[in-house]
């Protein structure tokens, strides 16, 4: 790949065709040059191909299996800091932004370090409201006062500057899908960097809100409670308590409640939590100190 410009955008792919023209189509139009970088994790439609044909300025790396989101970034992020780019800009393939996001972002990083994260409002596919998820952490009302601290983004519009990146490092491999930018958060605040996001400009994040299911919730407790586990900011028993102890008490007040089905859900992500005790101590240890963690050729 060959550098031409400061920042790299990356994303990562899976059955990319939905969203190609509109995410590819607004990097375009940026009114600062990006290169950009299309990291595909097995796609089963068209995706490769026609990336391959019709976006020949884009750097397509095609992986042979789904690496998993965190994994498949740290694959652009490795390249950005190897290439020498003084930024990143993390970009979901069903998200699409407006001309000046990339150039206001890349701006406001350089005159405030001291944001690790910085991020345009985030709207839904369509445009009439903020994307729901976005909408949990941030001023609803506060359009125009610009630069805007937040405790959490999620990572569909994400600028990190490279130096950023060599102090915090890349995701962590203890999440595969969902988690990974909770734990990247709780990281970079945990080496006293801030997460913002900017009200004077517009990013779409095109995703249907379905009704929680079961399984879903039953997924998003497990990756909540092994984000605390590996929190930074907790000890090591701390993070026990969060994380293993905690399910085990929700499986307890589950069985009070006559919901045995729920009370064994909760006893199996307990055991899960458990069993990856080794892996989790390991990687408390790493990222600790400021290094380009989990990007190390």
């Amino acid at each position: 790949m060959t550098k031409t410009a400061d920042i790299l955008v990356i994303i990562v792919s899976y059955n990319f065709e939905r969203w190609m023209e509109k995410c590819l189509g607004s990097l375009q139009q940026s009114a600062i040059p990006v290169d950009v970088v299309v990291i595909d994790n097995a796609s089963q439609d068209n995706t490769t191909h026609r990336i391959r044909n019709e976006y020949p300025w884009i750097h397509l790396i095609a992986n042979k299996d789904n690496l998993g989101f965190g994994k498949a970034n740290n694959i652009g992020l490795s390249l950005a800091l190897s290439l020498s780019y003084k930024g990143v800009f993390l970009l979901n393939q069903d998200a699409w932004i407006e001309q000046d996001v990339i150039k206001t972002l890349f701006q406001t990083s350089e005159s405030h370090p001291e944001f690790g994260i910085l991020s345009p409002l985030h709207l839904t596919g369509k445009g009439d409201k903020l994307d729901p998820g976005f909408a949990h952490y941030v001023e609803e009302a506060s359009t125009g006062k610009g630069l805007i601290q937040t405790p959490f983004i999620n990572a569909a519009i994400w600028y990190l500057p490279t130096e950023v990146v060599k102090a915090v490092g890349g995701f962590s491999p203890l999440f595969y899908h969902y988690g990974e930018d909770k734990d990247y958060v709780n990281r970079l605040h945990f080496h006293g960097y801030k997460v913002g996001y900017i009200d004077t400009i517009r990013g779409y994040h095109d995703r249907e809100y379905r009704p929680v299911t079961r399984e879903k919730y039953l997924r998003t407790e497990f990756v909540y409670h092994l984000s605390e586990y590996a929190n930074p900011h907790r000890s090591m028993w701390g993070g026990f308590a969060y994380s293993v102890l905690a399910c085990i008490k929700k499986a307890l007040l589950s069985l009070c409640h006559g919901a045995f089905s729920k009370a064994l859900a909760y006893l199996q992500i307990s055991g899960k939590l458990l069993g990856m005790t080794p892996a989790v101590r390991r990687i408390r240890k790493q990222i600790t100190h400021k290094h380009p963690h989990f990007l190390d050729s």
